[in-house]
């Protein structure tokens, strides 16, 4: 959605006008806007001659005579503010910026309520290609005069060419526009077209809010199909806007080509596939698969997500995980009898969920799972321990919810919170009914105006269980492609096997990274930057728990291929132990 083209800075329209302005912003501007003529005039003094009417300057000034709109007009404090800003004009239609960029400054501070002087000193700063400072100057306006049209539009034109969509509709909004007047697909999405007709909810003439713009956003990635979507709006001469959506790189059911098969076998290197068939039917229905046959950790994991009817809002997810793996914990387990320690854990989970997407604000989702769990081959376990190895059964209730808590779109900054609960039981003893929570604040920032070259992120989590729960429950801080509490400086492996990164039931986690663009072609997109991750991981029972706090840091590469999935590659540092290690991982 991003624009090549460059605003004017300064007005041509009879009176005020920023001269030679863009015909975007002209589109949005009222036409023969006039400037007030009673304002009052300061009483002239005795040593200058009277200052000429303003309908005498106007008049020059439209007629395009401004060397005598110079002649007229004269820098003093006894000067009517309306007469400064046709010098101020004058001297920039005659290419002297710094010029009328100090005479609209000094008038400013003369006149510290018209907002006027503000707008003229951003379109001035356009000129010079200062666009932070003209979007600085364009606020301040606003915040004097709220309802301001010309500021609004000139400030939203800039956020829109830019490409930063939502700032510019946040502005555009104020003062009602812009109108939409066409909505089209290019091309035309398979899918269901009531599905289509209710995340748009596009009506001819009305106002596209940036609301309706982001909850639209959010139910099309909840869609899942198309990971290079692209809403297009493109200026028309009447004001009003023609939006395009452009699916991009579309994921559809049955494919056999080489990108799809790429897709497909992108896990090859850990001895894994992923089986994977969207919108099946034209439905939005996606079914994707995971196998994995490493003799270490065998993995079959399948869901079923789709919308329910046709809204958007509202999805299912069924799903069914399965694995058999072989587990040494003699770094993790902290009272280990003899130094070996290890088991084999056999575990098969199934479950339902239901998600809605009321608004970009909010999202929330219910389900219920059950799980049956086999521990075999134990050894090196202390006998305190063994509730932990209970073969057992169990199913629980989930909760889950997303809230947006803060955005500023001018600086393209997002703070997000989840929160997720968990209550079940098991139906062996000494296992019985538990509890767990986790809660998670996320910050976002995109520092550069245009584009997402550079990106800052920042996670803090934490989770508590209640209760006795088994070892497959434990929270795990440690790098593991199935674990996502990443603490990229602790391997998760030893030897091929899980349980080398710190277990417990309770957790602190941060993480921070930075990733910038360094290439960026049709095909893929490659981010590299440092990170760093902080935290701690405890357990009453004294048998697991990190017993101090974590810190690694190190550089992460991330590869997307065909906009559908990342490969990463790192490198992390233990700061504690000055361990090192070097990890990689494909996402599901």
């Amino acid at each position: 959605m991003e624009r090549r083209g460059r605003l004017d800075a300064t007005r041509n329209t009879p009176g005020r006008g920023l001269i030679l302005l863009l015909p975007l912003l002209l589109f949005f501007l009222p036409p023969g806007r006039a400037f007030p003529q009673t304002l009052p005039q300061a009483a002239p003094q005795t040593s200058l001659p009277p200052s000429p009417p303003v309908a005498e300057v106007k008049r020059l000034y439209d007629a395009g005579r401004w060397d005598d709109v110079l002649r007229l007009t004269r820098r003093s404090p006894a000067e009517p503010a309306d007469l400064e800003i046709y010098r101020g004009l004058a001297l920039a239609r005659l290419g002297h910026l710094s010029e009328a960029d100090a005479t609209f400054r000094a008038a400013f501070a003369r006149n510290p309520r018209d907002s006027r002087f503000l707008e003229e000193m951003a379109g001035i700063a356009y000129r010079q290609k200062h666009f932070d400072l003209a979007k600085n100057e364009l606020r301040r306006a606003l915040a004097i005069h709220p309802k301001s049209v010309y500021a609004a539009n000139f400030l939203a034109s800039i956020y829109f060419l830019e490409g930063n969509l939502d700032a510019a509709l946040k502005y555009w909004n104020r003062v009602d526009r812009p109108r939409l007047s066409d909505l089209t697909y290019d091309p035309t999405p398979f899918l269901d077209p009531s599905i289509l007709d209710r995340i748009f909810s596009f009506s001819p003439g009305a106002v596209w809010r940036r609301d309706r713009f982001l909850t639209s956003q959010a139910q099309l990635q909840a869609l899942n199909l198309f990971p290079d979507m692209r809403l297009d709006p493109e200026a028309q001469p009447d004001g009003s806007f023609h939006l395009s959506f452009d699916p991009g790189a579309r994921k559809s059911g049955l494919c056999l080509d080489l990108p799809c098969l790429g897709t497909a076998l992108r896990g090859l290197p850990y001895l894994e596939v992923y089986p994977e068939f969207y919108n099946l039917n034209g439905k939005g229905l996606n079914w994707r698969s995971f196998l994995r046959w490493d003799d270490e950790k065998r993995l079959l994991a399948s869901e079923l997500a789709g919308p329910i009817g046709e809204s958007p809002s509202r999805r299912f997810r069924l799903y069914f995980d399965g694995r058999n793996e072989n587990w040494d914990i003699r770094n993790t387990l902290i009272r280990s009898t003899r130094p070996p320690a290890g088991l084999n854990q056999e575990r098969e989970v199934a479950g339902a969920a239901v998600q809605s997407i009321p608004s970009w604000r909010f999202q929330w989702s219910l389900g219920a799972e059950v799980s049956h769990r086999i521990f075999r081959s134990l050894y090196g376990i202390p006998a305190a321990a063994s509730p932990f190895f209970t073969n057992s059964s169990g199913i629980a209730a989930r909760s889950e919810g997303n809230w947006v808590l803060f955005q500023h779109p001018e600086r393209k900054f997002t703070l997000r919170a989840g929160a997720s609960g968990e209550l079940g039981d098991f139906f062996a003893r000494p296992l019985g009914r538990y509890g767990r929570i986790q809660g998670s604040l996320a910050a976002e920032w995109l520092p550069k105006a245009r584009g997402d070259d550079d990106a800052l992120h920042s996670m803090l989590r934490m989770g508590r269980t209640f209760g006795e729960t088994p070892f497959d429950d434990l929270f795990m801080l440690g790098f593991d492609r199935d674990n996502t509490l990443w603490m990229r400086g602790h391997n998760g492996l030893v030897d091929g096997m899980k349980g080398n990164a710190p277990l417990g039931r309770n957790f602190v986690l941060s993480n921070s990274d930075f990733a910038k663009i360094v290439h960026h072609d049709p095909f893929s997109v490659v981010t590299a930057g440092p990170f760093l991750d902080s935290g701690e991981i405890f357990d009453p029972s004294g048998f697991f728990g990190s017993g101090k706090w974590l810190s690694d840091t190190g550089l992460q590469i991330t590869i997307r291929t065909m906009g559908s999935f990342d490969y990463v590659l790192g490198y992390g540092k233990d700061l504690r132990s000055g361990g090192n290690t070097f990890y990689s991982a494909v996402s599901w």
